[in-house]
């Protein structure tokens, strides 16, 4: 019997659209080992592992009159060297250049015709160092038992660890005829889900809408600041097909620091620095900025208990939506505003489920990353400005084939109107920022990418510095529950 996608899955294929390609990514950075590491060390590397993640040599195939979800089907001419590419900077290539050549293939859909992924060993940067890319559609990572395809390259010790000998042989494709039959019977012992295929296969915007609408109220219901529009934004705007990307690094030290010696978590110290960078950002465009400017925030949040830890798959997640104090000029008054709006809505409950999300969307994520760029496409401008996904990563270096990786950040796709995504990703003792942005719109994504790594310092500088009346009484709002939001 064939794999069929499901429903949530498919219908992401189906909204793809000419500007919001749908796959999310990644970008790490990594030192090669003295003896070096090259495009056949990394092929290797993937031809060995590859069997720990079937679906990467698996294609969807659409049911003939789509009566049914499309299936997932071996590729019978799977060629690895087509989706593991090599390219090259003019050396020394520059962190520059990088983001620039990232920023253009990521903009580029994935040939559905073959298994959904890519990925780009990337040469010639400045002191040695290599970059490896990667590109994986939405569909393919399931959010239950598929990870990234970059994941697959990486150990936690310089010795590669050794996996079972694959003997891969693919299955034979079913014919056309053979797809309808089975397509059929799987209809006649479930009734029920024609609906969905309908709905799904003829893209039918009516009922989509129906559909989202019925997931906005949910979402009303769950968390009371949904009902409210966004506030307007420059960051939500008409997107093209083109991208640009930008990045910061950060210490997470520095975040540490400034939770330490004014409470709260690490995501609220996260979320601060966001919010002084996009404050930043608006001034440097000559945007107003009053005391009550906000940007509403989606940010999904990990709600795994003690418990869940011992599963290695899937993911417990909620959503908040927070606004963002723009308007605050303090940094501690911000971080005071932020901390006091986080622990409001844990406490009463405000948060988005998993599942409303999905039902919004219809997209079933896989990790946090994909959790918040799997928004729905067109309601964006409605809920919320932007999304901010906040992974804690391995505190410990990791390496493929020897090469030690030094950096990482996640590239999110886009949705409609939404002009730039934030992702961060924390590891072995840094906290690294991917910014994937819209080029028309956005020209100055470099700018909000510096301004991050200044808010931080800000942050850190006020901190570190004998407190203020401003940062006392924050802190005393905070305590009595009468910040103003």
């Amino acid at each position: 019997m064939t794999d069929r996608l499901s429903s949530l899955d498919v219908s992401f294929l189906y909204l793809e659209g000419r500007t919001t390609p749908m796959h999310v990514g990644g970008l790490a950075i990594f030192d090669p080992p003295a003896d070096g590491f090259d495009y056949e060390q990394l092929v290797t590397l993937l031809e060995e592992r590859i069997s720990l993640v079937p679906r990467y040599r698996q294609k969807v195939r659409f049911i003939p009159g789509r009566i049914a979800n499309p299936v997932w089907l071996d590729d019978p001419d799977f060629d690895i060297t087509y989706h593991v590419r090599r390219s090259a900077l003019p050396r020394p290539g520059s962190d520059d250049q990088l983001r620039e050549f990232c920023a253009r293939i990521q903009s580029r859909p994935l040939d559905r015709s073959r298994p959904l992924w890519e990925m780009y060993l990337v040469e010639g940067l400045s002191g040695g160092r290599v970059a490896i890319i990667t590109k994986t559609h939405h569909a393919v990572v399931d959010g239950i038992s598929a990870i990234d395809i970059g994941q697959v390259i990486l150990d936690a010790s310089p010795v590669p660890r050794e996996v079972p000998e694959d003997l891969w042989m693919p299955e034979p494709e079913p014919s056309s005829t053979q797809l309808v039959v089975e397509a059929v019977n799987e209809i006649v012992r479930r009734p029920g889900a024609v609906v969905d295929t309908v709905r799904l296969g003829v893209n039918d915007l009516r009922s989509t809408a129906g559909r989202v609408v019925g997931a906005i109220g949910s979402i009303a219901t769950a968390a009371k600041v949904a009902i409210r529009p966004a506030p307007p934004s420059p960051l939500n705007t008409g997107i093209g097909e083109q991208r640009r990307y930008g990045t910061a690094a950060t210490s997470l030290e520095d975040y540490k620091l400034v939770r330490k010696q004014h409470g709260g978590t690490i995501n609220d110290v996260v979320l601060a620095t966001v919010a002084g960078a996009l404050r930043g950002w608006l001034l440097f465009r000559g945007e107003s900025v009053t005391p009550a400017t906000t940007i509403r925030a989606m940010v999904p949040v990990s709600v795994r208990t003690d418990a869940d830890l011992d599963s290695a798959l899937g993911n417990k997640v909620s959503a908040f939506f927070v606004d963002l104090p723009i308007g605050e000029a303090s940094p501690l008054m911000r971080l005071a505003q932020v901390s006091y709006a986080m622990q409001a809505h844990s406490e009463s409950g405000q948060s988005v489920g998993a599942d409303s999300i999905v039902a919004l969307s219809g997209f079933a994520p896989p990790t946090l990353h994909a959790m918040g760029a799997r928004a729905a496409n067109g309601f964006t401008r409605r809920l919320f400005n932007l999304v901010v996904t906040n992974v804690p990563g391995p505190q410990f270096p990791l390496y493929a084939a020897g090469a030690k990786m030094t950096q990482m950040y996640p590239i999110l796709p886009l949705a409609t109107g939404q002009a730039v995504s934030v992702g961060l990703t924390s590891y072995n003792g840094g906290v690294y920022y991917g910014l994937n942005a819209d080029r028309d719109s956005m020209p100055d994504v470099d700018v909000l990418a510096t301004l991050i790594e200044e808010s931080l310092e800000e942050l850190v500088a006020a901190s570190q510095a004998p407190k203020t009346p401003a940062a006392r009484t924050g802190r005393a709002a905070k305590k009595s529950g009468s910040v103003a939001r």
